[in-house]
């Protein structure tokens, strides 16, 4: 029996983000349940101990508290986002690639929706040791996301409001919205805690410095050898995948819906870069649909590269990928002029079944399926 909470009687307290007249949350019939509310203004749904949320429609994520602003220096946390996005096109040609493709037909910047990056859920390099960062500047945290079949959790991070974001693009545009995970360690087989927990003990106090990893792009622990990447793999391609690349980006996002061209259609920027020779995640469709119809996201397929492992042996790893996402106009809001819609109008969060889908960017079965 499942349990219907609805949002609107959420939406006059003014210690809640605001939710859409169409949000629902979906509660277990347990005496376990909670709904609790954090100090920083974000709503979280679960059962204790393991808090999961099922959220599946907008919550406004630019809102209008007040201890929503920016908080520290922009330009020097734009400068890592900068670097973060440097190494990532760096290693990732096709990121790269699709990137300038679409910046030459649409002749207007490109918005980022989201970067997300993986880690490992032990000794402290967890979700938190990533988050610090984005938090320290004004981030809120989010709804979480369950992921039991791979072993995973999530949170997203919602930017914080800043002055006159929406002139530029890119890392110098509108904040991205931040999606970090982490492997649930302490599930997998005593053979991957083991491996796991040798790499991340000897990094020691690089979990403090995760953003600065990222943005170097740099592992906080001595180089892998290939036999414990090839027993992560057999096990978990999450957890090879985090053990070669650590912090780095593992995606970045083009908001698609902020394009002025006819791709700010997703099925029409899908079949643009098809048509061009790029391989879409094929993992329950190219096009990943929430629930509600709202939010619509797709991806490309990991570039590959060659590592050198500690033994001295080179083979290919899986790297990074970028995303698209199209967040649709609430229903509430669908009567307003297209020139008055703004993304606060928009859907906003993630959805467990799209993530899901999108995690199989990195696997081997997307790496190695030949394009039709």
């Amino acid at each position: 029996m499942m349990l219907r909470f609805q949002a609107p009687s959420l939406k006059s307290s003014p210690f809640l983000p605001s939710l859409s007249s169409s949000s629902s949350v979906f509660l277990p019939n347990s005496r376990t349940d909670f709904i609790s509310l954090e100090t920083r203004n974000s709503i979280s749904i679960g059962r204790r101990p393991n808090r999961v949320s099922t959220i599946s429609a907008s919550s406004d994520h630019h809102g209008s508290n007040q201890d929503r602003n920016f908080r520290g220096g922009e330009s020097f946390f734009r400068s890592i986002l900068a670097a973060m996005e440097t190494v990532y096109l760096k290693r990732n040609p096709t990121a790269k690639a699709i990137l300038e493709l679409v910046r030459s037909v649409v002749n207007d910047r490109i918005c980022y929706d989201h970067f997300a990056f993986r880690t490992f859920g032990v000794n402290g390099h967890g979700i938190d040791s990533m988050a610090k960062l984005f938090l320290d500047f004004g981030y809120v945290q989010r709804e979480e996301l369950r992921f039991p079949a791979k072993k995973l959790k999530a949170f997203w991070f919602s930017p914080p409001n800043v002055p006159n974001s929406d002139v530029g693009g890119g890392v110098n545009g509108p904040l991205p919205r931040i999606f970090i995970s982490e492997l649930l360690v302490d599930q997998m087989t005593p053979e991957a805690q083991e491996i796991i927990e040798k790499y991340t003990k000897l990094s020691g106090n690089g979990k403090r410095h995760a953003a600065s990893a990222s943005a170097l792009g740099c592992l906080t622990w001595e180089k892998p050898s290939y036999s414990d990447f090839q027993q992560l793999a057999r096990e978990s391609e999450y957890a090879a995948w985090t053990l070669v690349n650590g912090y780095a980006l593992n995606h970045a996002t083009i908001s698609t819906h902020r394009l002025k061209s006819h791709l700010r259609n997703i099925r029409n920027l899908n079949q643009f870069i098809e048509e061009n020779g790029f391989k879409l995640n094929s993992e329950g469709g190219f096009l990943k649909v929430s629930p509600d119809g709202l939010l619509l996201q797709s991806s490309t397929v990991a570039d590959s590269a060659s590592f050198e492992f500690a033994e001295g042996v080179t083979e290919s790893i899986p790297r990074s990928y970028i995303e698209f996402a199209e967040r649709l106009v609430l229903p509430q809001f669908r009567t307003l002029p297209e020139d008055k819609i703004e993304e606060i109008h928009r859907r906003d969060g993630f959805e467990v079944g799209n993530a899901d889908k999108i995690f199989e960017s990195t696997s081997k079965d997307q790496l190695s399926r030949k394009v039709a």
